[in-house]
């Protein structure tokens, strides 16, 4: 198991998240990808050093560890230019990666799908181009371990045009792969039916949501980034209107943007969506800060001013209940749940007809007797009220998705009164 150091670089004072909860959150990225955090350094940053980030003296610290041949990799838990990276591995003579690569290499970890490595490749490679100097640093560690996992040493070893090659294809490759989600989107939306996007900070319970409700099947580990590759599934609401539930990759504090930029084909789902399921782990001690974090990446993605439904997730692990009624007054539209128990998922369905309703209109109509079809259609795609068959003629009250009401109008018998 490879040996971790962690160099925890903070700006006191200015900082949202405290030094421990920042180090806790890098420590779980790191069993992530199989190692072992076996030393942590503080490193409050008054002024940016430009040969390494941080001060000499830190710097002589984390040296006199790595040294003794205790630790194998240090991980920096800001990001580090190029010319700083190279400066510490000369130093510290072990591998040294910052925060970025940490994540690049948990997502690398994580996908399956040919779209998924598609766009852990165009990060990655996007994040190393500009690093790259000859034989540098870089390249000269691709041994294995943490933050190697990816591209591989062939694909690191061709020159800057070719990788720039290899970039302009993945880019053309996700283009089409978004142009076809766009066609998918353009058949949903002529068909009425709403997207509604589950997301959520990294380990929050999305894919637990989506299998409870859908039967999705989606792989479900206590871990962060278990969902890299995106899951659709119908699902209907008590009003028997069919909505489209998709998860999404994990969001995290200062996720870097690399990814957001690479996995933009993705999370397009969520700038469409009708409707924004936003999972939060209400069990979490600093709940706050996880909505922040999912906050930011929608300002990233221009989908901040989306309709969001917040979900208050694993209330089966919380203790004090005064907790969940704190954070029912301090978001707005919220419901508290236990996707892993299945609790209160009837008062987040309902939830969330509640939002959809203005896609819905009540019709009160009479219709020829001949068809019974429209009947059966307003069983089956809305809330029928009530029904009444006549000689000649169906009397019906229903509310109906918008997109059919103009179907049924053309139907109407005119003339007629309801009832």
């Amino acid at each position: 198991m490879e040996k971790v150091l962690i160099a925890l670089v903070y700006e006191k004072n200015r900082e949202e998240w405290s030094p421990d909860e920042i180090a806790c959150e890098l420590e779980a990225c790191v069993r992530a990808c199989g190692g072992i955090v076996i030393e942590r350094i503080a490193c409050p940053l008054v002024k940016p050093n430009p040969a390494y980030l941080i001060g000499e003296g830190k710097v002589a610290e984390i040296a006199e560890l790595c040294a003794s041949g205790a630790v194998d990799t240090v991980v920096f838990s800001r990001n580090l230019k190029g010319s700083q990276q190279r400066n510490l591995e000369d130093r510290l003579e072990v591998k040294t990666i910052d925060h970025t690569q940490l994540i690049l290499d948990i997502f690398a970890r994580r996908a399956f799908s040919q779209e998924g490595q598609m766009q852990v490749e165009l990060a990655q490679l996007e994040y190393l181009l500009p690093r790259l100097v000859g034989k540098g640093i870089v390249l000269s560690r691709l041994g294995g371990g943490i933050g190697t996992s990816g591209p591989g040493e062939t694909k690191l070893e061709i020159d800057r045009r070719r990788i720039g090659q290899r970039i302009a294809k993945l880019k053309r490759g996700l283009q089409e792969v978004e142009k076809n989600r766009a066609l998918g989107r353009q058949r949903r939306k002529k068909g009425g039916i709403p997207l509604i996007s589950i997301i959520g900070y990294t380990n929050a319970g999305k894919s637990t949501l989506l299998n409870a409700l859908t039967e999705a099947k989606q792989e479900i580990r206590d871990g962060l980034f278990t969902t890299l590759d995106p899951v659709s599934r119908q699902y209907i609401l008590p009003n028997n209107q069919k909505i489209i539930l998709a998860d999404t990759v994990g969001f995290m504090h200062d996720l870097p943007h690399d990814l957001i930029e690479a996995f933009k084909a993705t999370l397009e789902e969520v700038r469409e969506a009708d409707l924004l399921l936003h999972v939060l782990d209400i069990s979490h001690p600093d709940y706050r800060h996880l909505h922040n974090a999912v906050m930011d990446v929608l300002d990233e993605l221009d989908a901040r001013e989306k309709n969001v439904i917040t979900v208050l997730n694993k209330i089966d692990r919380v203790t004090d209940p005064n907790i969940i009624e704190r954070a029912a007054h301090h978001f707005a539209k919220t419901v508290a749940i236990s996707a892993r128990e299945g609790l209160n998922f009837d008062a987040l369905a309902q939830k969330i007809v509640i939002e959809l309703s203005p896609r819905n209109t009540d019709i009160e109509i009479v219709l020829p007797l001949k068809r019974m079809d429209l009947v059966s259609m307003a069983h089956n795609e809305g809330q029928v009220y009530s029904v009444k068959y006549y000689n000649d003629s169906i009397y019906l009250r229903a509310s109906l998705p918008n997109h059919l009401i103009g179907l049924f109008e053309k139907e109407r018998i005119r003339g007629r009164s309801p009832g």
